[in-house]
């Protein structure tokens, strides 16, 4: 997700400088010459564009796992679960933890283990 998150923000960056250089007719807006700061911008868009579809599809491809709580191979096989299933937020619950606005920060530690929890950890 964060990967993702920070390849918009690179493509958004991209396009701005690209159309900051365009209406500066190129003038002051790299110290390379115009036709090779043309080729890096461009490579910048499309490298972030490919990052950040590639991220994202990965991203939501495991939360969708989570989510029906089976793997893409059983999801493939379509065979009939032979545990019992788990309702979708507790399967949520079971990767991220309890809900907290620090899901979506990159800096949170993980919760230090439980006796519920204890397998969780390596001892």
């Amino acid at each position: 997700l964060y990967i993702a998150l920070l390849s918009v923000h690179g493509l958004f960056l991209g396009i701005y400088q690209f159309i900051i250089c365009v209406k500066s007719e190129w003038q002051e807006c790299s110290s390379f010459s115009p036709p090779a700061t043309v080729v890096l911008l461009l490579f910048l868009i499309f490298e972030s564009l490919l990052f950040a579809v590639f991220t994202a599809v990965m991203f939501f491809t495991q939360v969708c796992a989570i989510w029906t709580d089976e793997t893409g191979i059983e999801q493939l096989k379509k065979e009939a679960a032979s545990w019992e299933k788990k309702s979708r937020w507790r399967s949520i619950q079971a990767v991220f933890g309890r809900f907290s606005i620090s899901w979506f920060s990159p800096f949170t530690m993980p919760p230090l283990p439980s006796k519920t929890h204890s397998y969780m950890y390596a001892v």
